[in-house]
């Protein structure tokens, strides 16, 4: 059995306790070491260019240069995986997803990694998340891409066995609603998909992207911003719309039930005794049940296998799923489970997605 390599990270952050923080929890795993630390964004640089690590957590409040431009730096001179480090307030979330939108692979709160009681949770989902990340065999490309878009050459996506097999498939029923799961590496291709519906998209989208609080309702705002359709933050109540994409809240479920012909978004803390908040399949499931009418499933990049229960729910009422190719998933794991579990009607890497659910919808 081949052993995994040790996987070297650099940590920047303007505090000597969260970098002494991070690090101790990173080098609890055996398999990880931290080479090098740094104050700020220009130091940070300095460090990445002469040790070469495999993976960076980046704060992004830093004095002489903050992470947001040494995010900028790294991605158009040394595209490599980045871990931001970011405040729960609003406007660390918003600045997160600013983040997220130049190529920082995912996120952890930077209150979550000192305050909270529940440490060894947290610890072990950063570790996981480096792991997931570093070990990704798809990430290469897109950080190749990251590096092409910056110099403005055009470098087309290369398509899988699995989507060139899966081509031409088409639901035979109509579809009443648009599904989505999705986590690691889910703002980046939501920033890319989204805003490529068409304006009169006939249907409403529900989407569940693993997320704490504000950091959806921040992410919700910049689609709204760049989309054709509309796009919010899901609130108690919101109605299922044509051409309306709702977000389920950081932190909470989000369910539907009907009224008056009419379906409805219902926001609520339970179940509380899921891993995550908010839980694609607990979406998925209810929806499956309450429109009782086949539904589109679309589950994309993410690690773990939400959304793959259901997915199932939704192929039982007759529903048609599409998933996300690995070639441009950040981390190939929501999808993989529905493609291993024979669950994926049809295998499309990111940017045909948009364009293979308008055709759907177009032919319904």
């Amino acid at each position: 059995m081949r052993l995994l390599r040790t996987i070297n990270v650099v940590v920047i952050d303007d505090s000597a306790f969260m970098r002494k923080s991070i690090s101790v929890m990173l080098e609890s795993d055996p398999g990880i070491k931290v080479i090098a630390t740094a104050r700020d964004g220009k130091d940070g640089i300095e460090k990445i260019r002469q040790f070469k690590p495999d993976i960076v957590t980046l704060d992004i409040e830093m004095p002489v240069m903050d992470g947001l431009t040494a995010l900028g730096i790294i991605m158009k001179e040394m595209p490599l995986p980045v871990l931001m480090i970011s405040s729960l307030t609003s406007d660390g979330a918003k600045a997160t997803v600013d983040a997220l939108s130049l190529g920082a692979v995912d996120f952890i709160p930077k209150e979550l990694s000192y305050v909270s009681l529940d440490i060894i949770k947290i610890r072990d989902e950063l570790i996981g998340k480096v792991k997931e990340i570093v070990h990704s065999r798809s990430l290469l490309f897109r950080l190749q891409r990251i590096k092409s878009a910056s110099s403005h050459v055009e470098h087309k996506n290369p398509v899988s066995q699995t989507t060139r097999t899966s081509n031409g498939k088409m639901p035979d029923k109509q579809l009443k609603a648009v599904t989505i799961g999705i986590s690691t590496g889910g703002p980046f291709a939501l920033l890319q998909m989204i805003p490529k519906l068409p304006k009169n998209f006939p249907v409403g989208l529900a989407v569940v992207q693993h997320m704490p609080p504000r950091f959806t309702k921040s992410m919700a705002d910049r689609l709204d911003g760049l989309s054709q359709i509309r796009v919010r933050e899901a609130a108690d109540g919101d109605a299922m719309e044509p051409g309306l994409a709702l977000i389920a809240p950081g932190g909470q479920h989000m369910t539907f039930a009907r009224s008056s012909g009419t379906i409805r978004v219902k926001i609520s803390d339970e179940p509380r005794n899921t891993l995550y908040h908010p839980c694609a399949d607990i979406m998925m499931t209810s929806a499956a049940e309450v429109f009782d009418a086949p539904l589109l499933g679309l589950i994309m990049t993410g690690m773990g296998k939400d959304g793959l229960e259901g997915l199932k729910a939704i192929k039982r009422k007759g529903g048609f799923v599409v998933a996300q190719d690995e070639s441009s998933c950040v981390v190939y794991g929501m999808p993989k489970a529905a493609v291993d579990e024979g669950v994926a009607d049809v295998i499309h890497p990111l940017d045909e997605i948009a364009g293979t659910l308008t055709k759907i919808f177009e032919r319904g």
